[in-house]
């Protein structure tokens, strides 16, 4: 092969060495250039939920009364813009209010049967979902006076007790409890919700009542408990749902997810709530 023709030989090599490399930094730009195309920009491709704004109003057992107040003031912080306005009472007469039309977003019961009360008449917009449980006790005046031990020491002669009324959550367990015991009691009067039964032993009215143990601790120095071992066979579910009619159906469903958070667990779990 003469010189001439290994030099032409040689530029036709580098020449398509040159046009390789050529291709290969094309295909390298493009495909960087699909790459940048597909990858998100700051925020374009992700939907962040919706603001939420409004009064949202909760309906709840008022053994919730502490532990609710507190976690409004944590949800109205999370969400600038919203109020949480209770509605705190009997469970029975909550559901009776929300059946006939009352308007509210969410309903927090002491009972399932209270809770089913609602259901039955299809006013929830989702099913009920248990989220603690609750123990009676029994609030004594501070020191104990009357040195009650035993549920059966509510039944002694000249004791004034307060129960709930048996159509409140709160009575309908104590009746269960004395069921159980076989035993009768005779109360001085039948409240309607079990903090009005409280009360009357905070008052110096009653010398005991038959309350739930968050009651009990709510109350701090101004009445003393007693455990009964019959109370375990009445421990009451609580239940929350959405409404149908809810006017702020938003607000409504992260209130209940706040409820059911790690965070919302521990606030009920420090104000005496049993675990769902």
């Amino acid at each position: 092969m003469t010189r001439s023709m290994r030099r032409t030989r040689t530029l036709q090599v580098a020449g398509a060495g040159a046009a390789a490399l050529l291709a290969l930094s094309a295909c390298s730009s493009s495909s960087k250039s699909s790459s940048d195309d597909s990858s998100p920009s700051s925020g374009s491709t992700t939907s962040s939920a919706p603001k939420l704004s409004g009064t949202v109003t909760v309906f709840a057992a008022a053994s919730l009364k502490e532990s609710f107040t507190t976690l409004g003031k944590e949800f109205e912080q999370q969400h600038p813009g919203t109020k949480v306005s209770f509605n705190f009472g009997g469970s029975d007469t909550l559901a009776a209010s929300i059946t006939s039309g009352a308007p509210a977003d969410v309903f927090a019961a002491a009972s399932a049967k209270t809770m089913k009360t609602v259901t039955d008449k299809k006013d929830e917009a989702a099913a009920p979902v248990t989220f603690v449980r609750n123990q009676l006790e029994i609030a004594t005046l501070p020191g104990n006076p009357d040195k009650v031990a035993s549920l059966k020491d509510l039944t002694k002669s000249g004791l004034k007790v307060v129960l709930c009324d048996k159509t409140v959550p709160c009575g309908a367990a104590a009746q269960k409890a004395l069921d159980a015991s076989s035993l009768k009691l005779t109360p001085v009067s039948y409240e309607q919700d079990v903090k009005s039964a409280l009360t009357k032993v905070e008052l110096k009215e009653a010398d005991a009542a038959v309350v739930y143990k968050t009651d009990v601790h709510a109350a701090g120095d101004k009445v003393e408990g007693v455990e009964f071992p019959e109370s375990a066979k009445a421990v009451n579910d609580y239940p929350i749902a959405p409404l149908k009619n809810a006017p702020n159906a938003a607000a409504a469903k992260a209130f209940i997810e706040l409820v059911r958070s790690a965070e919302g667990q521990k606030v009920l779990a420090e104000a005496g709530f049993l675990k769902p």
